[in-house]
């Protein structure tokens, strides 16, 4: 089994910067692929992106590409997003997850986190 607690979310205003992380216990850390996903309000849980803890390669949705970092810190094991150039439409619930193949898909993942609010201001 694998717990997965997220922190950082928080009210932005559009423009800013947050940092999300992620902390894993139980099951070796270095085994998973770790990734992020967001739902907002009456939409589908969506892909944001994810990191293979154990080579470091990492891919993210076009709509966040250029503007989000996730990295990880194997020896704290935890996952962080770097939010950067926040917009409304951005704002959503994020959610940890931690599965075994780098792929952009929620089935794809077998251990999520409660999730963290993130609030982007016009």
């Amino acid at each position: 089994q694998v717990q997965l607690v997220e922190s950082g979310g928080g009210l932005v205003q559009a423009g800013g910067s947050l940092r999300l992380s992620c902390t894993a216990s139980g099951r070796t850390f270095s085994w998973y692929t770790m990734g992020w996903f967001r739902q907002a309000p009456g939409k589908e849980r969506a892909f944001v992106a994810a990191i293979n803890t154990s080579g470091g390669r990492m891919t993210y949705s076009d709509s966040v590409k250029g503007r989000f970092t996730i990295s990880i810190d194997n020896a704290e094991n935890t996952v962080y997003l770097q939010m950067n150039s926040l917009n409304p439409e951005d704002t959503a619930v994020y959610y940890c997850a931690a599965g075994r193949l780098l792929r952009p898909y929620d089935w794809s993942y077998d251990y999520w986190g409660q999730g963290t609010q993130v609030t982007v201001s016009s």
